[in-house]
């Protein structure tokens, strides 16, 4: 017997709770199947237990730098490693919890588990279970890729998924990947006390940053300790007794770092292979994700995706924004799409990484003309005080006018920092206005009016 409904979402992560939610507050008969873990990826393996643990490796960094601010421990510092562990968990639970039980418990919503298949493109069948609506919303996220390298599958290896259940310190962590999964675990984990080393393909890390972003990141984790290799063009894994060994080069010596342990960390994969889609007619790019337009409806009518499914943002605040676009269009009659929104991140080393617009090699791409100003953090007052001199803002303004069209920071507080940049883009405001501010001092966001004092003049017409 099929069940009908008015709606169905499949999936739990940052927009599919909401979206249920909102269906089912305008009195739509709602379903919403989760086959695995409330809250998606970001709650239980992603932003919040990384930044959890995150949290805790800069306790332990600070606490081993203490005596340089004037304060004695009295001993060495340690870690307990299933403390750490302890102490993320209880923050994942009691936000999975909070996740269902919102669901459960809101009227109009029926709440499967299991995983959901399309039978036909208005048809989802979950278990024994058939389920029919002239609306469905794909929600399923992405998971950890495995990279093609020689040798992998005799290796034990973990992901940013099982890196979750690790309750140990490894002596030495290899990290394949020095993007920004990568570089948040590899920080991690040598703050922790382990050995750590970064094997990345490109020439320099986080290789979509500008060349002088990259650099200034890379200086930071080195002088942590954090072994970085780049060019590794020849990637090849051997188990060896108690660990293992990684080839990186057929050529530049050393070839071969041996390691405790390996940590894979080459990008994400769409959740998307299992769902059936063909039976639906759903078009799907050749990586996977879910073909979506302006306002993220797929190719079929009637059938949304929205999140990390549909590659248009692979970020918590861009699918919790996915569905504000899809309530807003579908229950507001609010015209909202995806090409309004600023592109906007931050990665979570220490210090962070924030960016907001354009990169400066992306205004190039593009063809759009600007003027550049840049500022080291150890010219901020504040920076001084606490001693987070590392990093740097830089700003792009436009070479005609004064519209701001991309910030980035690295340096204490930069996500803070961005979002006073990123809101005075969305008001348009000319970059003379935070340039003249009376920012209270002395704060991080003080440095942005040294920055923009440091824009170049306009051309001369």
């Amino acid at each position: 017997m099929t069940e009908h409904f008015d709606a169905i979402v499949i999936g739990t992560g940052q927009a599919g709770p909401p979206l249920a939610v909102r269906l089912a507050s305008a009195g739509r008969k709602t379903a919403i199947i989760e086959r695995e873990h409330f809250g998606g990826t970001c709650v239980n393996n992603g932003c919040i237990p990384t930044k959890t643990l995150i949290a805790s490796a800069r306790a332990a960094w600070v606490a081993r730098n203490a005596a340089s601010y004037g304060v004695a421990l009295g001993g060495p510092v340690s870690v307990e490693m299933p403390q750490v562990k302890a102490r993320k968990d209880k923050v994942v639970a009691q936000s999975t919890h909070g996740v269902e039980s919102w669901l459960r418990g809101t009227p109009n919503v029926t709440v499967l588990e299991g995983q959901a298949r399309f039978e036909s493109a208005g048809i989802v069948g979950v278990g024994e279970r058939r389920l029919a609506a002239p609306q469905i919303f794909i929600n399923t996220g992405g998971r950890p890729v495995v990279p093609a390298v020689e040798g992998l599958i005799d290796v034990d290896y973990l992901t940013s998924t099982t890196m979750m259940d690790v309750d140990f310190l490894p002596e030495h962590l290899i990290v394949i990947g020095g993007s920004y999964i990568g570089l948040e675990f590899a920080q991690m984990y040598r703050r922790f006390g382990s050995q750590v080393t970064v094997i990345e393909m490109a020439p320099r890390l986080i290789a979509r940053e500008d060349e002088a972003v990259s650099q200034a990141v890379r200086e930071i984790l080195e002088a942590e300790g954090i072994g970085v290799r780049l060019n590794a063009q020849c990637i090849a894994a051997q188990k060896r007794p108690g660990g293992v060994a990684v080839q990186v080069s057929c050529e530049q010596e050393p070839r071969t770092i041996v390691g405790s342990h390996l940590l894979l960390a080459a990008g994400r994969a769409p959740n998307t292979d299992d769902l059936g889609l063909d039976r639906a007619g759903v078009v799907t790019d050749t990586s996977g994700f879910i073909v979506v337009d302006d306002q993220l409806a797929t190719s079929v009518p009637g059938i949304f995706a929205l999140g990390d499914v549909n590659g248009r943002g692979a970020f918590t605040h861009t699918a919790y924004n996915d569905y504000e676009i899809v309530a807003s269009n579908l229950l507001d009659n609010e015209r909202r799409r995806v090409s309004d929104r600023f592109p906007v991140y931050a990665l979570f080393t220490d210090p962070p990484l924030a960016h907001v617009g354009l990169s400066e090699r992306e205004a190039e791409r593009q063809g759009v003309k600007t003027r550049v100003a840049r500022l080291p953090m150890s010219a901020v007052l504040r920076a001084q005080a606490t001693g987070e001199k590392d990093g740097l803002m830089k700003v792009l303004v436009g070479e005609s006018d004064d519209r701001i069209l991309g910030f980035t920071m690295i340096g204490a507080a930069a996500g803070e920092v961005m979002a006073v940049v990123q809101t005075a883009m969305l008001g348009d405001l000319p970059y003379t206005r935070l340039r003249d501010a009376v920012l209270a001092h002395p704060t991080f966001a003080e440095g942005l009016g040294f920055l923009f004092s440091n824009v170049p003049p306009r051309h001369a017409e």
